[in-house]
């Protein structure tokens, strides 16, 4: 049987053609001819052939379902390599097609400008903020009655919660919107944020944005600046701050910063 099925997709377009010229020509002829070229007892291998062919046709002709689930998005990677660069081209894209996106920032993230999520090359953004207490799926959820949503953008999203993050899950699965969260993976210490490692084992998708040290190799680590601008050790997790606090480096450069 199975040379039969090679023969019936080989011949695939040669039947398609068949079938719709056959189409029109049915209405014409009398039912007691047989169709031109087509015999009134056709062999097993044909009549498999035209059966297979047409099962497929209508199988493919369904129309498109819009159940297929929303998925939740992890890029992630260290500071300095355009995370909220790419949030914000994204949003733009979205906007481009008359599509609606929800961003979402921390509100004690003002370095943009309160409620604005913002990039090293100047581009800005008005943003929703969130606090530490707040269900992000009752907020993205309030979001989708006023309108459609394309998809909901988070920035930062290393200072989630995990129970967070698992509020962006259920809006990805229960109201069928994509998430796409953005940040970091490990803080200065080479540990994983509490919001970055649920993202990690939760995101439908994970996508590293690379950067690189400053000998070359990418750089998967950060430092903490002291006053001195040499790396500290110790000190809260979250600690906002920009180039002038944070450097980038490879495990190799960073471990020598750090005395690791």
């Amino acid at each position: 049987m199975s040379h039969v099925y090679g023969a019936a997709m080989t011949k695939f377009t040669v039947l398609l053609s068949s079938r719709v010229r056959d189409h029109r020509y049915v209405a014409r002829r009398p039912s007691n001819q047989p169709r031109r070229g087509h015999s009134r007892n056709p062999s097993p291998e044909t009549s498999f052939k035209q059966s297979f062919c047409i099962r497929w046709l209508n199988a493919r002709s369904e129309p498109v379902r819009s159940d297929r689930m929303a998925k939740l998005y992890f890029h992630y990677s260290t500071m300095n390599a355009g995370k909220s660069t790419l949030l914000l081209q994204a949003a733009h894209n979205y906007q481009e097609m008359g599509m609606e996106t929800f961003l979402l920032t921390a509100d004690f993230d003002d370095r943009a400008g309160e409620g604005k999520i913002g990039s090293r090359i100047g581009f800005a953004k008005k943003a929703t903020t969130y606090r530490k207490e707040d269900d992000l799926f009752a907020l993205i959820a309030q979001r989708t009655k006023v309108g459609a949503v394309a998809c909901v953008m988070v920035d930062e999203a290393q200072w989630l919660s995990s129970e967070q993050v698992w509020q962006l899950a259920r809006a990805a699965d229960d109201l069928n919107v994509p998430v796409m969260c953005y940040g970091l993976r490990v803080d200065f210490k080479g540990e994983l944020f509490p919001g970055s490692a649920t993202l990690l084992a939760l995101a439908d998708d994970l996508r590293e944005v690379r950067t690189i040290c400053h000998c070359g190799r990418k750089a998967t680590m950060v430092i903490r600046k002291g006053e001195d601008g040499k790396a500290v050790t110790d000190g809260a997790q979250v600690v906002v701050g920009g180039n002038e606090t944070y450097l980038s480096l490879c495990r190799r450069h960073w471990r020598e910063a750090t005395g690791n």
